[in-house]
């Protein structure tokens, strides 16, 4: 049971407390109390859906839980705490309000932000979310919508990067009714950058180290953001070495340090070079690559008409075709190598000027050739296989990537050769003489009828002019006739020398294989000529016989007029 002074303390206590309420009922400002004001309240209790919020006034105000959560949903408030709402209405005759803590919220943060739209002033906000078109931004419980345009200067790789980051945001559009704002990053970094491109202008010289970023790559060099300026680094500058294309070094947004090579103020042009931050290799380059240097390079790069060998980093030099091999004729440098291949090669030019290396691969080992002329000087009987047939002559090898050719003229004195594979098959060993050796030329020529005298040159000697001679007709022509006196000499019985009758065409009276006997009219061993007369021979026999016919009659002391018609008769049968 409660005793008399409890009983008096809490009479008096009860009397504070309606007194104290009294007073504030009778003191409350009902001016501020009105539908879209803006006041204060206590948070008397929270539950799963509501936040109860008491403001002075009949009955507590009902505000959705979700209006405390942040972003990441947790509760912002809690029981006992102070916190400012926004009336929405008041039902003086139900007792019931109704208020919005967002409201309230959103209210303060528009006054905020008009202040800042009028003063031209930026504020910061955090990306939150990403929408159709752009961003939400949270600027301090108010979501502003944040264009996709206007999120930097140039285009977002990976837009869902910038979710979760804080930026400064300049206000570009702010309706309080609807509660819409919309705000920019890009209008405040274009005035950023013009502040550093100002002052880029007015501080920067042709010599000084910048820093800058990669902000676009093209076929033929690289586009610099100098921070308000842009600079070109042309693809020649990169690097001393030769690219095929910039993104061989540099990637997008690669931070890089560069020296200013030229600056056109006016023309507000800058341009870069990379290069020109390390010694160029090709200074000394005589010293540290003399003539005749043996260097080991690495393939960088075929062309048609060679490859090129990179000797240090910077240093490349070229090994034309030619002389890949001391051997091989090369179409085409992939013969022989390829891209990557690591390779011996000697220095044979330089021309520091032009920053050019002449190389050579084949000058790594001696020239064949040399050997070869050592070694089978001309004159040198010697046999090897036959390697392969033409129709102008036979290909013998000789050495390792060494052919000799016999020409098909050279295979025989005497025989007409039509071709080759007729007497000959692939493979066939075969003795021949060495004719010559043209190492400049790389030409080595041999003959199969040099190992025996030539006939012809015996012929002048054995058919002296007025030698007769017999033998088969090989080949009857409009001109004359061919007629072979021994195996491999053949005369010609010209058409004027067949016969004292007037021949039209020799194909008409004579056939091939027939034999004939004529008269040797001149013999020449330089022209290889024999020329023969059917004629002269037929004259010189009816010389005789008439010779022999006078001196018979002569003996038999005189001739009757039967004998000299007989004689006539047989005169004129031989010249039918």
């Amino acid at each position: 049971m409660m005793n008399s002074n409890e009983a008096i303390n809490k009479n008096q206590d009860m009397e504070v407390n309606f007194e104290t309420e009294l007073e504030k009922y009778l003191n409350f400002d009902f001016d501020e109390f009105q539908d879209g004001s803006i006041i204060k309240g206590k948070v008397v209790k929270i539950t799963p859906e509501f936040v109860l919020v008491d403001v002075n006034y009949k009955s507590e105000g009902q505000i959705p839980i979700a209006e405390f959560m942040d972003v990441d949903g947790n509760l912002t408030v809690q029981e006992g705490d102070e916190v400012e709402v926004f009336l929405i209405r008041k039902n003086d005759l139900e007792g019931t309000i109704y208020l919005s803590y967002d409201r309230a919220r959103k209210a303060h943060v528009l006054d905020k932000l008009e202040e800042a739209f009028n003063n031209s002033e930026s504020i910061r906000g955090k990306i939150v979310k990403r929408i159709k078109g752009g961003y939400q931004v949270d600027l301090g419980g108010l979501i502003a919508f944040l264009p996709g345009s206007h999120v930097d200067l140039r285009p977002v790789p990976d837009m869902n990067a910038l979710v979760g980051e804080s930026f400064d945001f300049k206000i570009v559009k702010i309706n309080r009714r609807r509660s819409n704002v919309i705000v920019s990053r890009r209008i405040l970094l274009e005035e950023e950058r013009e502040k550093a491109r100002q002052k880029l202008l007015e501080t920067l010289n042709e010599g000084d180290i910048v820093k800058g970023k990669v902000k676009n790559i093209t076929d033929y060099g690289v586009f610099i953001d100098l921070g308000g300026l842009d600079g070109l680094l042309h693809i020649t500058d990169m690097s001393w070495k030769r690219l095929k294309h910039p993104k061989e070094m540099v990637s997008l947004g690669d931070e890089l340090e560069l020296k200013v090579l030229n600056f056109d103020k006016e023309g507000q042009k800058v341009s870069l070079g990379l290069k020109q931050l390390s010694p160029d290799p090709w200074e000394n380059i005589d010293e540290k690559f003399p003539i005749g240097t043996k260097l080991k390079g690495k393939i960088t790069s075929l062309t048609d008409y060679g490859a090129f060998v990179e000797l240090e980093d910077g240093v490349e030099g070229l090994v034309h075709v030619t002389e890949m091999s001391w051997t091989r004729k090369l179409k085409h440098p992939s013969q022989m190598v390829k891209e990557g291949d690591e390779v011996e090669v000697v220095v044979l030019d330089i021309d520091k000027d032009k920053k050019r290396l002449s190389l050579g691969m084949k000058q790594v080992y001696p020239n064949p050739w040399d050997i070869v002329a050592e070694k089978y000087p001309e004159g040198t009987i010697l046999e090897a296989p036959i390697k392969n047939i033409t129709e102008f002559g036979l290909f013998i090898g000789i050495e390792e990537g060494i052919d000799g050719l016999i020409h098909v003229s050279d295979i025989s004195w005497t025989k007409k050769i039509r071709h080759p594979g007729d007497l000959y098959k692939v493979g066939d060993m075969v003795q021949a003489k060495v004719l010559t050796v043209d190492k400049d030329n790389q030409k080595f020529t041999l003959g199969i009828k040099q190992l025996t005298e030539d006939p012809w040159l015996k012929v002048p000697e054995k058919y002296p002019s007025g030698t007769v001679v017999t033998g088969k007709i090989t080949n009857v022509t409009e001109f004359g006739l061919f007629v072979e006196v021994e195996e491999g000499i053949e005369g010609l019985v010209h058409v004027s020398e067949i016969s004292q009758k007037k021949i039209k065409d020799p194909r008409e009276v004579f056939k091939e294989d027939q034999e004939v006997t004529a008269k040797v009219i001149n013999a020449s061993a330089e022209e290889r000529r024999l020329g023969l007369s059917i004629k002269q021979y037929q004259e010189e026999i009816e010389k005789k016989r008439a010779e022999e016919q006078k001196n018979k009659q002569k003996n038999a002391g005189g001739s009757n007029l039967g004998d000299i018609l007989r004689q006539k008769l047989e005169e004129n049968e031989q010249k039918s």
